[in-house]
């Protein structure tokens, strides 16, 4: 299977040099703000108004017109779609990437949502109309929320684990739904009657990542995509081994993805300059605030990201070309390939071989990192065979 290269979409806020923003995790965040105000833990944040220009300022508000520009970049440049990410921090996913559709042709969002904060009907509902109105440009990116706190503020009260108990039954009422026949169920958490969706629309893909054994139980049985954050090739193997083993169990095959920034340059020596450079301007009590956070987080995948560093600044190279400085500050994907082009398309093959096809992939800011990455690794991934051009078809899966 070939690799597939996607992008990310900052709806919270991009920097040249705030690794914490894109935090996903916890009661503290970030998000640039027009005429400042104020951060997730209570400091004040200064203005922070910029225009949108390749030689601007460090931070970037997220506005149509500039989350646009990098939608329009990375469509030009290559990328299958863009994670639209959801976090107190962020605009709202489902609202974004429908503006951002209007901007583009072919290129799709990958949007993240939390099943149980809106009825199963309706988001069905909405699934549907999006691939109507963008000619199936939809990805869905199923987040069940690793963080009390945060469920909290959207008036979620399930623990954790009942959180993948309705995500399951969530998920299998969206599939009954996209059968097109009526659809009666009644669980724990989901109970519908009679819903039906006027027309049946093509399959939007279902992406769900998570390392706990729940989560890893209902991508089995749901997903067409497991996703997982950056850790090293053999931790990621073993995890993948055992999403395999509950998938041929459930009589289902899924394609596996992973989540990961990126520090590419044309020589290994700038892109490790430009990571030193990164974390040179972390705050030694920004560090200290988020680690905090991270370690109160119920997220199996966040105790895993932060188990790679420890909080150290001092080794944060983790496997050849994995920097998990992002981390230390950010909540969520906190890992990065750093290195060469040719470097970063060694790794991103090194990946591939133990059975990942799709790459997630951002860095900061999202605008010049895009043309790093379409413009100097994917002509690489293409001499070397292994590039999913955007268009092709991915393997049919049958919904279970």
């Amino acid at each position: 299977m070939s690799v597939t290269l996607h992008w990310f979409l900052p709806t919270n806020g991009d920097s040249r040099s705030d690794l914490s923003l894109g935090n996903a995790v916890g009661g503290r965040g970030s998000r640039v703000q027009t005429g400042g105000g104020l951060d997730g833990d209570g400091s004040h944040r200064p203005d922070t108004r910029q225009l949108v220009s390749l030689g601007g300022g460090s931070d970037r508000e997220p506005t149509v017109g500039y989350l646009g520009q990098i939608a329009r970049t990375a469509e030009q440049l290559g990328f299958e779609a863009a994670l639209t990410p959801t976090s107190t921090w962020c605009e709202e996913s489902w609202v974004m990437a429908s503006a951002l559709a209007a901007q583009t042709e072919r290129f799709k969002f990958l949007v993240a949502f939390r099943p149980g904060l809106q009825s199963v009907t309706l988001a069905a509902q909405m699934a549907a109309t999006f691939q109507r109105v963008t000619g199936n440009r939809l990805l869905l990116n199923v987040v069940t929320g690793g963080d009390d706190v945060e469920q909290r503020r959207f008036g979620d009260k399930l623990p954790k684990d009942e959180r993948y108990v309705r995500a399951g039954e969530f998920l299998h009422v969206v599939r009954e739904l996209w059968t097109g026949e009526p659809v009666t169920f009644r669980g724990t958490h989901i109970d519908v009657e009679n819903a039906q969706l006027v027309e049946t629309p093509a399959w939007p893909d279902i992406y769900l990542g998570g390392s706990s054994k729940p989560a890893l139980d209902v991508a089995a049985k749901y997903a067409d995509v497991y996703l997982t954050w950056g850790e090293p090739p053999a931790q990621v193997a073993e995890k993948l081994d055992r999403v395999r083993e509950r998938a041929d169990l459930a009589g289902r095959e899924l394609r596996f993805g992973i989540r990961l920034h990126v520090i590419a340059r044309p020589t290994s020596e700038e892109a490790w300059a430009q990571a030193d450079k990164l974390l040179q301007g972390l705050d030694p009590e920004a560090i200290r605030k988020a680690q905090e956070t991270q370690r109160a987080s119920q997220s199996e995948g966040q105790r895993r990201m932060s188990d790679l560093h420890n909080g150290r600044t001092d080794a944060l190279e983790v496997s050849p070309n994995l920097w998990a400085g992002v981390g230390l500050v950010r909540g969520g994907a906190g890992t990065a390939l750093v290195g060469s082009y040719e470097e970063v398309a060694d790794r991103i093959a090194e990946y591939h071989d133990l059975g990942l096809s799709e790459f997630i992939l951002s860095g900061y800011p999202h605008l010049e990192e895009a043309y790093h990455v379409g413009e100097g690794i994917r002509p690489i991934l293409r001499a070397r065979g292994l590039l999913k051009e955007p268009g092709q078809a991915a393997p049919t899966l049958v919904p279970a």
